[in-house]
This record gives structure tokens, C-alpha cells and sequence, in this order.
């Protein structure tokens, strides 16, 4: 799921700080645990908020919604 969020921030010029404010967290706690795999299974609210932050639905969020990441 990271490789896709990433993918996603990447097209939009956009740092985890950046995702962070944009979905509505203070601190980018959140977002980095989702990045270190510390955060396996994020609560439903939080991706909402980081899909929303992202300009994507919750599908373009799922691993296997089909989306071509990097290195595929």
C-alpha cells in the first residue's frame, strides 16, 4: 500500500509533511508508520483522509486495484 501512496505523492510534488497537513494530522506520526510497515492496518478514517489528501478514491489506495507501481 506505501508503494502506491508514495507513487501518488510522488505525481503530486508531495512530502509526508505535506500529506500529513493535507489530511489533517498536526504531526506525521501517522503517515510515517504507515511507511515503516509499523502501521499494517490503518483504521478506516485514515484512509479516507490520506485518499481525500490525495485527490484518489479508497480503490486507488488497494494494493490490488490493478494500479502499475514502479517496478512492475
Amino acid at each position: 500500500m506505501w508503494n502506491i501512496i508514495q507513487c501518488l505523492m510522488d505525481q503530486r510534488g508531495m512530502g509526508i509533511r505535506g500529506l500529513a497537513r493535507k489530511s489533517g494530522y498536526r504531526n506525521p506520526t501517522t503517515i510515517y508508520s504507515i511507511k515503516a510497515g509499523s502501521s499494517k492496518d490503518p483504521t478506516f478514517s485514515t484512509m479516507i483522509r490520506i485518499a481525500d489528501a490525495l485527490g484518489v478514491s479508497l480503490d486507488d489506495l488497494r494494493p490490488d486495484s490493478g494500479r502499475k507501481q514502479d517496478g512492475e
